[in-house]
């Protein structure tokens, strides 16, 4: 997930007589996050149809909202590294499918680390690469990417991971995973664990 602009409030116009139904709606939404395990998936289009219809609201602002609905955590407020500390040479490869897949270093900050995650490719073969991973450290850390860009033979990330990780990462385990170009419910593939 890259960077987010920050939002602001739309308009100065709030009808104060919605209060109550805003505060259940809130309530409703906690109650279907803990219900699902914060897992709600996207409802059938059959029965967002019938929604639309049984409300009069139209089918496609529906769609919108459950589609915002499905992954609460996209609005996590987001860390940003302050205080650097020091960088942490890391250097684990592994290849696959011709391309050297390669996490360098971690910077290390006093509320976060920076992970460096690097894809190489011989230029002359037939590759085409278009591919995003997200980062996975288990429960406790949360991962965002922050950056990435590339040339020629060549792909490198940043992920921003709080909170900060421990100087010694002997024994982690560090998981990209491949997400689709649209959506990271459709997985593009490849899972590279170091």
């Amino acid at each position: 997930m890259m960077k987010r602009m920050s939002f602001e409030r739309p308009t100065e116009h709030y009808d104060e007589r919605i209060f109550p139904i805003d505060e259940q709606i809130c309530e409703l939404l906690k109650q279907r996050k803990e219900i699902s395990n914060n897992n709600p998936g996207y409802p059938q289009f059959e029965y967002i149809e019938k929604w639309a219809i049984s409300f009069n609201l139209y089918e496609d602002f529906l769609k919108s909202v459950f589609y915002v609905l499905r992954n609460e955590e996209k609005y996590q407020p987001t860390v940003e590294p302050i205080g650097f500390r020091k960088h942490v040479p890391i250097l684990k490869s592994k290849e696959n499918e011709k391309l050297l897949y390669t996490v360098t270093s971690m910077r290390q900050y006093s509320n976060a680390s920076v992970i460096i995650f690097n894809i190489d490719w011989d230029v002359k073969s037939d590759h085409t690469l278009n591919k995003t991973f997200e980062l996975y450290l288990g429960e406790n850390y949360y991962c965002r990417m922050d950056t990435g860009g590339g040339s020629s033979g060549h792909l490198s990330f940043s992920y921003v991971v709080s909170p900060a990780l421990p100087d010694d990462i002997a024994g982690m385990e560090f998981t990209f995973r491949e997400i689709g170009v649209t959506s990271k419910d459709k997985p593009g593939g490849n899972e590279i664990v170091f």
